[in-house]
């Protein structure tokens, strides 16, 4: 192997999804413009259920109010989640 990273033990990653929560629903903003929104149809907490199905060790739940207005704004949301989910820890981040 060369010098160039191959000989070098298997790097290891892991994948963390994450659910933009707008509203009480699972979005995506383009470019992160408000304006510029996508809602899907999975309900937040259906949505969480599947990813830690999965496997997933960790969700990240991102408040895109709270970042908005500096304000908690879909915590019931983010408590149900967690509620729900026991086998993957749950990551959030609002403003």
């Amino acid at each position: 192997m060369s010098a160039r990273g191959w000989g070098h033990p298997m790097m290891r990653f892991e994948v963390i999804p994450a659910i933009d929560l707008r509203g009480g629903q699972v979005v995506r903003l383009k470019q992160g413009d408000y304006a510029q929104q996508t809602t899907y149809a999975a309900d937040p907490r259906e949505l969480a259920k599947r990813y830690a199905a999965a496997g997933a060790h960790w969700l990240h739940l991102v408040d895109l109010d709270g970042a908005r207005s500096g304000q908690l704004a879909n915590l019931a949301v983010i408590a149900a989640i967690a509620a729900d989910i026991t086998e993957a820890a749950i990551e959030g981040i609002t403003g």
